[in-house]
């Protein structure tokens, strides 16, 4: 691939023979390429779709950024790993094309970029290699976590044939995430979806003239020295132990970036109160996915609210879900108090 971007990069000078020009029908590649308009990547929304490219060479990301600017792609740049690692937090790309850092290999950097789920699974990842790909190669940028494994010299009809295909999918799955009801790091439901479910339970505990609660759980996540993957961690692991603990008919959501909720049928407000702490004692004994117990320093707090007859009450499941929160905030500003506080009128 690197020699072919040279010849690009440097305006197709060289014994190479390639360069990029303007033509009627699209650009010209030379060696009888032409790569046409016709098919150019629908936008995803007023700017274009991104791509970030990462490697050590200036002159390769100018070369792949020649070939796909044409095609309607935004192109970014990273030339060291701690700058992509910032620009995937700063901008997540809708592709990545990794070659040769300084730091890390292009292979080795997938791998991590993968296994600590720095990039969703959904992002089409590309390896470039400055050699011809071998079936080695290409076995080896799989089991990395790559999507494809592109040689020199680089095929650049292959490389937007590549995107043209994966894109749309990873497009795709990025609407089916934002319509979908579950949230994506945790596995439970998102707020659209533990609001919907609140109003199914809602309606059921009025017809059966049955008892509502809920309970809020959050854990004190101010230290400093927390990074995100660590939260990150620490979140998925509460929400495995909601999970595992609650109630089949119990439906469970995360509410901002740290608030987990648990709606409850059958449950009125001293009831909540006994679920919020058992499912705290259920977290606390939760195994840290790093093989150990929950830190002992980690602190929970707690908010609930529930009512005997929701048919009869004066509120409606929203209501019920802004109570709790209130009981829940009121424990985080008094830190001193109970954890786990019930709502009260005064709250």
């Amino acid at each position: 691939m690197h020699e072919f971007c040279r010849a690009i990069a440097s305006g197709g000078g060289g014994g190479c023979g390639l360069g990029l020009g303007a033509g009627a029908g699209g650009w010209g590649l030379g060696a009888g390429i032409t790569l046409h308009r016709g098919s150019k990547v629908k936008p995803k929304r007023a700017d274009s779709i991104l791509v970030l490219i990462a490697s050590k060479q200036e002159w390769i990301s100018r070369a792949l950024e020649t070939i796909l600017a044409p095609r309607g792609y935004c192109v970014r740049t990273a030339f060291t790993r701690s700058d992509t690692l910032a620009q995937l937090q700063r901008e997540p790309p809708d592709a990545v094309i990794l070659d040769e850092l300084r730091e890390i290999t292009a292979q080795e950097f997938c791998r991590e970029l993968r296994e600590h789920r720095l990039i969703p699974p959904t992002t089409p990842t590309l390896l470039t290699l400055s050699s011809p790909a071998t079936r080695r190669d290409r076995l080896a940028a799989w089991r990395a976590g790559a999507w494809a494994c592109l040689g020199d010299p680089l095929d650049a009809e292959e490389l937007l044939a590549i995107l043209d295909a994966f894109v749309p999918a990873k497009l795709a799955a990025d609407q089916a995430r934002t319509d979908s009801f579950i949230d994506e790091v945790t596995g439970v439901y998102n707020v659209r979806g533990v609001t919907r479910r609140a109003r199914e339970l809602a309606a059921q505990a009025s017809r059966q003239n049955g008892a509502l609660g809920c309970v809020l759980l959050a854990p004190d996540l101010s230290d400093p020295s927390n990074d995100a993957k660590e939260e990150e961690q620490l979140l998925q692991s509460i929400a495995d132990s909601l999970k595992a603990s609650a109630r089949t008919s119990d439906a469970i959501g995360r509410l901002g970036s740290t608030a987990f909720i648990i709606i409850a049928v059958n449950t009125d407000a001293a009831q909540a109160h006994g679920l919020g702490q058992r499912l705290a004692d259920a977290v606390l004994a939760t195994p840290h996915p790093n093989g150990k117990r929950m830190p002992q320093q980690l602190k929970l707090f707690g908010g609930c609210h529930g009512v005997s007859d929701f048919r009869t009450a004066a509120i409606d499941e929203s209501e019920l879900m802004l109570r709790a929160t209130a009981a829940l905030d009121l424990a985080r500003s008094e830190p001193t108090g109970s954890w786990l506080r019930d709502y009260e009128e005064d709250t």
